[in-house]
Order: C-alpha cells, then sequence, then structure tokens
C-alpha cells in the first residue's frame, strides 16, 4: 500500500481571504512577527498497489478533484506502506 500526502495551496497571485482574516487575528492577540498567512488543505490518501503509474494516478485525482488547477497549486509526497 502507499500513503499519499497531498497539500494544496491557493496560488500565489490569487487573494487568500481567510489567511488574511487569521492573520489579523493574530496581531490582535499580539502575534506582530507574523507577516501573512496562507489557508490550504491537507490530505491523506491510502492506495493498494496495483498495475498502474502511481505519479500519473495521483496527478489525475489531484487535477480533476482535489484541487482547482484555475486557483491552487498542489504538491505531494508518497510513502510506502510495509504491511505488518
Amino acid at each position: 500500500m502507499y500513503k499519499v500526502k497531498v497539500y494544496v495551496t491557493l496560488r500565489e497571485s490569487v487573494l487568500d481571504p481567510q489567511g488574511k482574516a487569521v492573520m489579523s487575528s493574530l496581531h490582535k492577540m499580539g502575534q506582530s512577527e507574523v507577516e501573512d498567512v496562507r489557508i490550504g488543505k491537507y490530505l491523506e490518501l491510502t492506495l493498494q498497489k496495483g498495475d498502474y503509474d502511481l505519479d500519473e494516478k495521483i496527478v489525475s485525482m489531484c487535477s480533476k478533484l482535489l484541487s482547482n488547477p484555475v486557483i491552487e497549486d498542489y504538491r505531494y509526497e508518497v510513502e510506502e506502506v510495509v504491511a505488518q
């Protein structure tokens, strides 16, 4: 099996109002050293091993469902899980 960790973030060129709201709240709490906040998504997928191209399958899932390619970027990490 594979454990796939997917990180989805807004593109740098896209305004992040939720991130700005969090940053404002942090500043009000006295955390003035925070310069910027960007909000994203983290997903963990467990995939069975099979006769397929793993990277191709992950890219397909990310670009078609897990992220919005117009405004979001993604990256992923793959970890092989050893059955016990």
